[in-house]
């Protein structure tokens, strides 16, 4: 039977180095943790993580508390890429991952208790945030290791990962406000998440500094989902005043957006112009392709994971709210000859 001391002769280094790297300890050297993997590879040595887990205190196992409602997990492309730099990053540092979500707010509650007070976990990454959140709140007060993908405005010294989401809005309306538009509505997500709110904010900041009306039946809030974007159609289309484009909270609820137009006879962008967020690889594919804020999904994802993993070996962190960039990719669903009327 091979043991850590075999591995640790072969390799030229100490027992307690081939431990620091079993455990991906951030001091050892790239050079040596590969030299060592190697061997236990060659070797065919695989550590007992479960007896590991018992004496240092730790799972090597980060959780990921899935939004609510679950559908619009596996129907917004936004969350597999999110998922997708966090699985990355994580896996780089030698962490499993954990996936995790509950049908309401209590339950949300009891989950997250349980994965803390049974140290199931190292850390915890939430991937959206609410207003007064609950679980940001339980997680501060527990003095537990979590990144919350967004911002919370009851607790905003929490490690946060997000964009400025307020910019991004006012970048899009102003955009639209470019192309000759006055009037342009709003397809907002839900009331209770900051993002929606954020953007919304930016929104109306933008009309307000080029003074243009903002008007309450101009904005329609729903989910993060296709049927949406659909249903807001209905009634935007419906007024007796319509405005000639929309700044839209998701690519996917874009696209319910461009499906409830088309049913309706409208054009886009001869009739009504749009521009969205998050720029998933289907806005480009769409008809027609949808300019969209790139807001580095990948890399809140990467980013999150990363901080939450120096947060865990307590490393110093500086900056404890981190922006990522955003820019906005120009298509042609944004960009044509005002009809008005």
């Amino acid at each position: 039977m091979v043991t850590i001391k075999d591995i640790a002769k072969l390799a030229g280094v100490s027992p307690s180095t081939v431990s620091r790297v079993v455990s991906n300890h951030p001091r050892i050297s790239l050079d040596t943790s590969r030299k060592v993997k190697q061997i236990m590879d060659e070797l065919g040595y695989h550590p007992n993580m479960m007896a590991k887990s018992l004496v240092s205190k730790t799972t090597n196992t980060l959780a990921i508390l899935l939004p609510r409602p679950a559908e619009e997990l596996f129907q917004n492309d936004f969350f597999g890429e999110l998922l997708r730099g966090i699985l990355t990053q994580a896996n780089r540092a030698g962490y499993d991952m954990l996936l995790t979500t509950a049908t309401g707010e209590h339950d949300e509650i009891e989950t997250v208790s349980r994965l803390v007070r049974g140290r199931r976990v190292d850390g915890v990454i939430l991937l959206s945030s609410r207003v007064n959140d609950p679980i940001v709140a339980f997680l501060a007060s527990s003095d537990f290791p979590f990144v919350l993908i967004g911002r919370s405005d009851s607790h905003p010294d929490v490690l946060s990962i997000n964009n400025d989401n307020k910019q991004a809005a006012y970048d899009a309306t102003v955009h639209l406000i470019t192309q000759g538009h006055e009037r342009i509505g709003f397809v907002s997500g839900p009331a209770n998440l900051t993002v929606s709110n954020d953007r919304l904010q930016g929104y109306r900041q933008a009309l307000e500094a080029h003074k243009l009306p903002i008007r309450s039946d101009w904005t329609v809030e729903g989910e993060f989902l296709q049927e949406s974007g659909y249903r807001a159609m209905s009634l935007i289309m419906s007024l007796p005043e319509r405005p000639t484009a929309l700044v839209v909270i998701d690519d996917v609820v874009a696209f319910g957006v461009l499906r409830g137009l088309n049913e309706l006879g409208y054009k886009v962008p001869d009739d009504i112009c749009l521009v969205s967020f998050n720029n998933i690889s289907l806005s480009e594919l769409a008809t027609p392709p949808i300019s969209s804020i790139d807001i580095g999904t990948y890399q809140l994802g990467y980013t999150a994971a990363q901080t939450l993993i120096r947060a865990i070996n307590e490393e110093t962190i500086h900056q404890k709210q981190i922006i990522i960039p955003h820019r906005l990719m120009v298509r042609e669903s944004s960009l044509t000859t005002i009809k008005r009327g």
